[in-house]
């Protein structure tokens, strides 16, 4: 029989009495869903007109795929150490490992695995910058999943600097050096995406004794408020001062600044849904919000054209 609930877990279809078997259980311990986050790999090759030739196409397609094993093995590493608080909430109970469809051992196995798998496909194509950001995600997620994820803004940091790293290995593997704008844009709006994440949850009364992340209790909705909206304003300052401090293209159409206009209003977007409360689930939100996906594909389309210069 079904369990009636709420939630991306529900929606994706992942929670279900019903006994799953091993391949099934391990296939919805990796979260394939979470996997889109990793697509943010490919912004530094876009970003330099190199995405469309073979072999950074390539490159990027194996960073993607090294990023998912490793955040993989995270998720595997998380759930392993939450267990005991998984079995105590209503939907995370039905975890793989909660559910004890999945051991423990053979968790951690699959998850050093995985981190192995990753290291070793980044070392494979000879990219050494590649397996230091790897390796960095590898260990700040165990720090995270052991330690951090109870520290107030130190958890929101750290989650934050895994879309940051996300976004340092598709230049890593690529050779695109990141630009300061770059890297501003990524730190500051994957802090603008965690807070609102941590306001959402807190929206939600997430927080209760069975919840396995306490430091949510330590952050008021005010202060979230003040951390979701003030990494908002710099995401925005810094993408309006590298689209408008670009020098004009003779003979062409200035797609830069153009692309200002549906970056800003998908933030805004975003930020309705977290004012909602329902922006717990980045991903989720991102394939079910028609309007946020059709501003994100005008701004990829624009993004583009200013990208490649036509």
């Amino acid at each position: 029989m079904t369990v009636a609930v709420t939630g991306s877990e529900a929606a994706a279809g992942e929670v279900s009495e019903k006994r799953r078997g091993p391949v099934v259980a391990l296939l919805v311990a990796l979260r394939p869903r979470q996997w889109l986050k990793n697509s943010i790999v490919v912004a530094a090759p876009l970003a330099a007109a190199t995405l469309l030739l073979p072999r950074t196409l390539w490159l990027t397609a194996v960073a993607i795929v090294a990023m998912c094993l490793a955040s993989s093995a995270g998720y595997l590493v998380n759930d392993v150490r939450d267990v005991a608080a998984d079995r105590l909430h209503p939907v995370k109970r039905l975890r793989p490992i909660a559910a004890r469809e999945l051991g423990a051992g053979v968790a951690v196995v699959v998850a050093g695995l995985l981190g192995l798998g990753a290291l070793a496909l980044a070392a494979m194509v000879d990219r050494p910058g590649l397996v230091l950001v790897i390796a960095v995600y590898l260990a700040t997620t165990v720090a995270y999943s052991l330690w951090l994820k109870h520290e107030a803004v130190l958890d929101i940091a750290i989650v934050a600097s895994g879309f940051v790293l996300r976004a340092l290995a598709g230049g890593m593997a690529t050779g695109v050096a990141p630009s300061r704008w770059f890297l501003i844009v990524a730190a500051f709006g994957s802090l603008f995406l965690v807070a609102g994440k941590r306001a959402s949850e807190l929206v939600r009364d997430d927080h209760d004794p069975t919840s396995a992340r306490r430091a949510l209790g330590d952050y008021s909705a005010d202060y979230l408020r003040f951390v979701w909206q003030l990494a908002a304003a710099i995401t925005i300052t810094a993408y309006c001062l590298w689209g408008f401090g670009l020098a004009p293209h003779a003979g062409r159409i200035d797609w830069e600044p153009i692309s200002v206009a549906p970056f800003v209003l998908a933030l805004l977007r975003y930020a309705q849904h977290v004012e909602r409360g329902d922006a717990g689930e980045p991903e989720t939100l991102a394939l079910q919000d028609r309007t946020l996906q059709v501003l994100a594909l005008v701004w990829l389309v624009v993004f583009t054209l200013g990208a490649y210069h036509l």
